[in-house]
């Protein structure tokens, strides 16, 4: 036993790690539980589509709206403090939420409001624990140590939580929500065992009374002025874009292209996840023989590839495995866009730089699903597919070059305790 924990958590990772993975796998697991109770729910309390679809945009508009706040939050305080903060918070709203459904008291109206909440306070969370690591592990590490959080991302998140989640709902409207009530509050008793290493505070001194808006600009102006993460967020907003196209019409396609029931579009999550797993527990291994920066580049044809293969399949046992492999690239992508962006930011500038980041994801996506909505509509369910080809493949040849600067992400950057 103690010989696979060393391989999935190196010793020398350091216990502090150990500590923030448990609680990362730990509050996965619990939100992996409510991303199939809360359609569910969602579905038991309306079945008009403009509130089915309302209930999955209020979930993305914390980042829009309180993002590039929620970074300049994280540089000012102990980066433990958000997460406990606002995981103590969900805590409540799904106690409310619990009890709402236990009592018969539930609406769509409190739902949504709940959903709101809940994302607001997942997003604050998520904001600061991505900037632990780097105070955690070496700058050689950052790969691995984001592999294994992947890793538990996936398996505990997109396949053990979701089966679960319908499991429980089928026994209970009330159960998955405290259960994911429980698992939270666990994360965060996990995480307060974790000791960081002290740091000067950025708001010490004249900095004292400087304005959030002053502090979440200084996050914009060292975006702009860094080569190497500013290729990375307007890649990841430009790709964002086209794979929202696509992805925002999946189920119709699926359903109707591919001829899969509601069962079967759960499969193609499935294989996408089992591919995933399959990418993060490689990629020690990928990343000792390729760049960062190939790494990227490859993983962009890939996703081009995927959205052409797609477009011209009918047969599900050929886009399964495009699914597959599309799922291997997407956390592979997702691991590899972190590490670059952590040992390459500075720490006092890890929350705010991540927020800018986070906008971008999600603009990207919100500007994506409402182009491949439009398309679809006129032109049939492979139209957003096609644009995300045309669109993508356009993006890999104009960014080909800039991705150069990604190899060298941290040739201009302070050290991580320069704060």
């Amino acid at each position: 036993m103690s010989s696979l924990v060393e391989i999935v958590v190196p010793r020398r990772l350091g216990p502090g790690y150990r500590w923030l993975l448990a609680s990362s796998w730990t509050s996965n697991l619990g939100d992996g539980i409510v991303l199939a109770a809360g359609p569910l729910l969602v579905a038991s309390q309306t079945d008009q589509e403009f509130l089915v679809a309302l209930a999955a945009l209020v979930q993305r508009l914390p980042p829009l709206l309180l993002g590039l706040y929620a970074g300049a939050l994280t540089d000012r305080v102990d980066r433990r403090r958000p997460v406990i903060a606002v995981d103590l918070v969900r805590c409540g709203v799904l106690a409310l939420l619990t009890t709402a459904v236990l009592t018969g008291a539930v609406s769509i109206g409190l739902v949504l409001v709940a959903l709101f909440l809940l994302g607001t306070a997942e997003m604050f969370a998520d904001n600061a624990s991505s900037t632990i690591l780097p105070m955690l592990v070496d700058r050689d590490d950052l790969a691995v140590g984001n592999a294994r959080l992947q890793t538990g991302f996936i398996t505990v998140n997109q396949l053990a939580g979701p089966p679960l989640g319908a499991a429980l709902f089928a026994a209970g409207a009330a159960w998955p929500f405290a259960a994911q009530a429980v698992l939270v509050a666990l994360g965060a008793l996990l995480l307060s065992r974790l000791v960081l290493p002290h740091r000067p505070a950025p708001t010490d001194g004249p900095r004292a009374d400087r304005r959030l808006r002053a502090e979440v600009g200084e996050g914009f102006r060292w975006v702009r002025h860094h080569a190497a993460v500013r290729t990375l967020v307007l890649t990841i907003f430009a790709f964002n874009v086209t794979f929202g196209a696509a992805w925002s019409v999946l189920v119709l396609y699926a359903t109707e292209r591919l001829g899969l029931g509601a069962v079967g579009f759960g499969l193609v999550t499935t294989v996408g996840a089992v591919g995933g797993l399959l990418g993060t527990l490689s990629y020690g291994w990928i990343t000792r023989r390729v760049s960062l920066g190939d790494l990227m580049r490859v993983g962009l044809v890939v996703e081009t590839l995927t959205h052409l293969g797609l477009a011209l399949t009918t047969d599900p046992r050929v886009a399964l495995p495009i699914f597959f492999v599309f799922g291997a690239h997407a956390f592979i992508w997702g691991t590899t866009s972190i590490t670059v962006r952590q040992r390459a930011v500075p720490a006092r500038l890890q929350g705010r730089v991540g927020s800018v980041n986070l906008v971008g994801v999600y603009g990207g996506l919100v500007i994506g699903s409402a182009l491949g909505g439009a398309l679809a509509q006129g032109f049939g369910v492979t139209a957003p597919f096609w644009f995300a080809f045309v669109g993508s493949a356009v993006l890999v040849v104009a960014l080909w070059r800039q991705l150069s600067h990604i190899a060298h992400a941290d040739a201009r950057t302070a050290p991580l305790d320069d704060v």
